[in-house]
């Protein structure tokens, strides 16, 4: 007598039966589709031996149950995408949660190469400097009136020019009779120090620091024969030709403050009313 060829599991002979191996050993169908068949994500029924499986990500499908959540359009010959556990296929994943391209108002593929700034996306190859038309990349750019720049086209065609040396004011300078300097440019007229963040006057069109301007133009106080500025309290008294700060406008004799009071020239000095009664 020949062996006998069963089952593994159940002992059933296989003679003219179908039967799987498994690690080299024999099973009859049902009892492999029992211990080692998959159990279907979708339906939960168990997918038979002859039945066609897909899987993904440790899950396993009929092929008729591999669907679109959204759609149900059959995935196995189509780009997917999983969103919290469920298969979505390309058309929906981006209908409902890609961007557009503000550019080009077509939708940014998921994986495909993008950028983002304030809260709009381009495809890489529309992101496209307004001056030269060429694409930006990951190159610096420089964003005015609703248009971005590259670097060099925002210097050669749309930044200010630096009032003193002629050359482009890519970011903070100074302002001043609606001309623009860099703040290393805004220089006094006189001793050519800078002068951005600090006080200054001007003569005409020039602008001076405190120093020169006092230096060279402006009036002498006749009680304290300091220069009149305009800085700091900056009132003064004018009489004859003569100017005093306020608080040396005072009498001569006895220093009585004379601003807003009636006051008696006595020569080169002023006198109040009394000390020019006492005379």
């Amino acid at each position: 007598m020949s062996d006998r060829f069963d089952c593994k599991t159940c002992n059933e002979s296989l003679c003219g039966r179908k039967y799987i191996q498994v690690e080299e050993k024999p099973h009859c169908i049902p009892c492999y589709d029992r211990l080692y068949a998959k159990t279907c994500q979708e339906c939960k029924e168990v997918i038979g031996h002859n039945a066609k499986e897909l899987f993904y990500e440790d899950r396993h499908y009929h092929s008729h149950c591999f669907r679109c959540f959204r759609c149900d359009r059959s995935l196995a010959d189509e780009p997917f995408t999983s969103q919290e556990a469920a298969l979505v296929c390309s058309d929906c994943y981006c209908s409902e949660f890609s961007s557009k391209c503000v550019s080009c108002d077509k939708t940014v593929m998921p994986g495909s190469k993008l950028l983002e700034y304030g809260g709009s996306t381009w495809h890489e190859d529309c992101f496209v400097c307004h001056g030269c038309e060429k694409p930006i990349g990951a190159e610096a750019f420089i964003p005015d009136d609703n248009n971005y720049y590259c670097v060099p086209c925002y210097e050669g065609r749309v930044a200010p020019q630096c009032n003193h040396c002629k050359k482009a004011l890519t970011k903070g300078g100074v302002t001043y009779k609606d001309e623009v300097w860099h703040k290393e440019c805004f220089l006094c007229t006189g001793c050519k120090a800078p002068l951005a963040g600090q006080p200054f006057t001007s003569q005409g069109e020039s602008p001076y620091c405190v120093k020169c301007f006092s230096s060279l133009y402006a009036k002498k106080c006749a009680g304290c024969n300091t220069a009149i500025t305009g800085f700091g309290d900056g009132k003064y008294v004018s009489f004859e030709e003569r100017q005093w700060h306020q608080p040396c406008f005072k009498c001569y004799r006895c220093s009585v403050s004379l601003v807003g009071s009636g006051f008696f020239p006595d020569r080169d000095q002023i006198l109040c009313t009394d000390c020019n009664n006492d005379d």
